[in-house]
C-alpha cells in the first residue's frame, strides 16, 4: 500500500469523530504503531485537523472556523483557491506574499485545532496540485445533487465508474466519496489525483449497498462534510 493511500485510510477511520487506539489503527491497516505515530505527526502537519496523543488515541473533525470569521467549505475553497492561483503566478512576491498569507491564516486558528490550516499538505503538494483538483469539483458536486454517473480517469491511469456521494474538506485535502461499478465497492478519491472526469447519461437510484448510508454505517459513524 502507499503511504498516501494509507493517510487517506486514516482520514476514513478518525472521521467518525470517535477516539481511535494508534495499536487497533496498526492492526487494521496492517502496519506498526511507530508508522501510525508518524503518519498521525504527517496528517496533522498537512491541515488535517488531528486532535489526541500517543498513549491516548487520535480523532480528527472536518470542522472550518476562523476567528473572527466562520468560514464554510465552499468559502474557505474559495479562498485556498486563490491563493493556489496566486501561488503559481509570475510574480514573486505575489507568490510569496501567498505563501505567507496561508501562514498567517493557519496562524490565528483556534488552539482546540478543530479546524483546517491552509499550510500545504501531503496529498496536495504544491499549490499547483490543489488548483489542479478543484477544477473538477463543481462537476463532482453537480453529479451528487442530480445522480449523475460519472467516469474518472486517475493520475495513475485507472479509470473507474463512480457513483459520487460525497464530498469532504479535510484542510487543502478534498475527497470525494463514490461507490464504483467495477470493482463493486466504495472508494474515498483525492480530488486532486483525478485528471479527467467525464459525465456519463445514465442515472443512479439508490440501491442497498451502494448508498452514502451504508458506506458511513460500514465507517462506524456520521460524516463530517457538507455535501
Amino acid at each position: 500500500m502507499r503511504r498516501s493511500d494509507r493517510l487517506l485510510d486514516l482520514i476514513a477511520i478518525l472521521r467518525d469523530g470517535r477516539l481511535h487506539r494508534a495499536e487497533d489503527m496498526a492492526r487494521k491497516l496492517g502496519v506498526s504503531m511507530r508508522t501510525i505515530y508518524r503518519d498521525m505527526e504527517t496528517l496533522a502537519a498537512s491541515g488535517v485537523p488531528i486532535e489526541g496523543e500517543r498513549g491516548l488515541g487520535y480523532t480528527a473533525k472536518a470542522a472550518v472556523t476562523l476567528p473572527p470569521l466562520n468560514l464554510t467549505d465552499e468559502e474557505l475553497a474559495a479562498l485556498h483557491l486563490g491563493l493556489a492561483v496566486v501561488a503559481q503566478g509570475p510574480d514573486a512576491d505575489m507568490r510569496a506574499a501567498a505563501t505567507a498569507l496561508a501562514g498567517k491564516i493557519d496562524a490565528v486558528l483556534p488552539e482546540d485545532r478543530s479546524s483546517a490550516p491552509l499550510a500545504p499538505g501531503f496529498a496536495t503538494g504544491a499549490f499547483a496540485a490543489a488548483a489542479r483538483g478543484f477544477r473538477h469539483m463543481p462537476v463532482f458536486r453537480a453529479a451528487i445533487r442530480s445522480r449523475q454517473k460519472l467516469r474518472a480517469r486517475l493520475a495513475e491511469g485507472q479509470i473507474l465508474t463512480l457513483r459520487p456521494l460525497k464530498l469532504d474538506y479535510w484542510g487543502r485535502v478534498w475527497t470525494g466519496i463514490a461507490w464504483t461499478e467495477e470493482p463493486a465497492e466504495f472508494v474515498v478519491l483525492p480530488i486532486d489525483r483525478i485528471e479527467t472526469l467525464e459525465v456519463l447519461p445514465g442515472l443512479f437510484v439508490d440501491e442497498a449497498g451502494k448508498r452514502l448510508a451504508d458506506y458511513l454505517a460500514h465507517h462506524d459513524g456520521p460524516s463530517e462534510g457538507r455535501e
